[in-house]
């Protein structure tokens, strides 16, 4: 079976750390670069993360620059989320896509024009509640 699984979202104090995994079974990852999303509540799915396949490029938004860290173990199938010195402005649940392209990653879900920009495989999401 083709899916993608997150886990390591729970609930952590302001200024506490998280590691998410996005973990494939049933495709090689290490073909496609991976993509984190975030959406909190009553919001929009906002790109977050996301490192290429062939070299490892990596991008941040500028709401993580800094305090989050992508990384992938093409060996273990796994692509991983370091989230430090986390806000409560993080709370949502994450989400991790892949996309088979050659060249780089990319966290945009539409074009300026309305075009939605598609990703082979989603996952099905974890929560992530930061909060005192």
């Amino acid at each position: 079976q083709v899916q993608l699984v997150e886990s390591g979202g729970g609930l952590v104090q302001p200024g506490g750390s998280l590691r998410l995994s996005c973990a494939a079974s049933g495709f090689t990852l290490g073909y496609y670069a991976i993509s984190w999303f975030r959406q909190a509540p009553g919001k929009e799915r906002e790109g977050v993360s996301c490192i290429s396949s062939s070299d490892g490029n990596t991008y941040y938004a500028d709401s993580v620059l800094g305090r989050f860290t992508i990384s992938r173990d093409n060996a273990k199938n796994t692509v991983y989320l370091q989230m430090n010195s986390l806000k409560p402005e993080d709370t949502a649940v994450y989400f991790c896509a892949a996309q088979e392209v050659l060249w780089g990653c990319t966290v945009v879900l539409s074009t300026p024009n309305g075009a939605t920009i598609t990703y082979d495989y989603w996952g099905q999401g974890t929560q992530v509640t930061v909060s005192s």
